[in-house]
């Protein structure tokens, strides 16, 4: 819950099972996302071996960044473990951390998204040229990049309130995320 920690501290430790499970979703999927670039460089290096290196190249930047990213949100679940060592700390005092470090988490997740909005132009370029993929899905993974770039800018530069503006990327990425990849699913690449 934004702003209120004990009502923050109050949900996660009644669903704590909840809390962990969603945290190793999320290592799964950043594992899971450290292997695809490197399929689709093996695909589309023919296409353009520099725009493929590159594509990669953002991608080992972002995963590292969100791996990190984790420990800061699974700090939450260590500072309400009960530990010996945190009763210097008042309820009041860990529940603040609590929330300072989900807060933290949030913003380092901003951050990891410039280089995840960033992958995609080049492999929108590359899906774009290769053929081997309908162009439009290219053309919509070039327009998610720049979703995903206002979006990590808008939250630096904008008071919350202005997270309306982000909606039109936000629309974007998924529709070029999620029907890239689903055209990968069910269509597969069309290699000459």
């Amino acid at each position: 819950m934004p702003g209120d920690a004990a009502t923050t501290v109050n949900n996660i430790m009644v669903s704590e099972s909840l809390f962990r499970i969603g945290f190793m979703s999320d290592l799964i999927m950043i594992m899971s996302f450290l292997l695809l670039p490197l399929a689709l460089y093996v695909l589309l290096k023919p296409v353009n071996k520099n725009l493929a290196s590159l594509m990669v190249i953002f991608v080992l930047v972002s995963v590292p960044m969100m791996m990190i990213n984790m420990l800061i949100y699974f700090s939450a679940l260590l500072l309400l473990s009960g530990a010996d060592y945190l009763t210097v700390f008042g309820v009041d005092q860990l529940h603040a951390s609590v929330l300072f470090f989900l807060d933290f988490y949030t913003v380092s997740v901003m951050i990891a998204t410039i280089f995840h909005g960033l992958w995609l132009l080049p492999l929108g370029f590359l899906v774009y040229k290769s053929g081997y993929f309908p162009r439009i899905l290219g053309v919509f993974l070039m327009i998610a990049c720049f979703g995903f770039l206002i979006e990590s800018f808008a939250f630096f530069l904008l008071p919350p309130n202005y997270e309306v503006i982000t909606y039109p990327g936000i629309v974007f990425e998924i529709i070029g995320e999620f029907g890239f990849c689903g055209w990968l699913l069910l269509k597969g690449a069309k290699i000459p």
